[in-house]
């Protein structure tokens, strides 16, 4: 069994791959998500171009395309300066607080 640092070390840092785009646009939904197959994992600083023309749907339905999707794998420091932000983004979070005073 190979680990994830043997895989990436050698997978093609950009590749095509089929996709399903699943769409919703209703009262209750809406949304638009892309899978990619099983055994594609994102990580930090990855991208996913979809290809195709654009999609609308009438409001109320949900439909379910099939694409192709290039996946672009970020390099070591991409990838280290994203974890890096989202650390500071996730630690934005916490800076909330509540003031017992009026409310104007």
């Amino acid at each position: 069994m190979t680990s994830m640092a043997q895989q990436s070390a050698t997978a093609p840092r950009v590749f095509e791959t089929p996709c399903t785009i699943t769409i919703e646009q209703s009262p209750e939904n809406f949304h638009a998500h892309v899978e990619l197959p099983e055994h594609i994992e994102m990580e930090p600083g990855d991208k996913v171009r979809v290809h195709g023309a654009p999609v609308s749907i009438p409001f109320g339905s949900k439909q379910v395309f099939e694409r192709t999707a290039t996946v672009t794998r970020a390099g070591p420091v991409k990838r280290a300066l994203t974890r890096f932000a989202a650390y500071f983004d996730l630690a934005e979070l916490y800076e909330v607080s509540f003031n017992a005073g009026r409310i104007k």
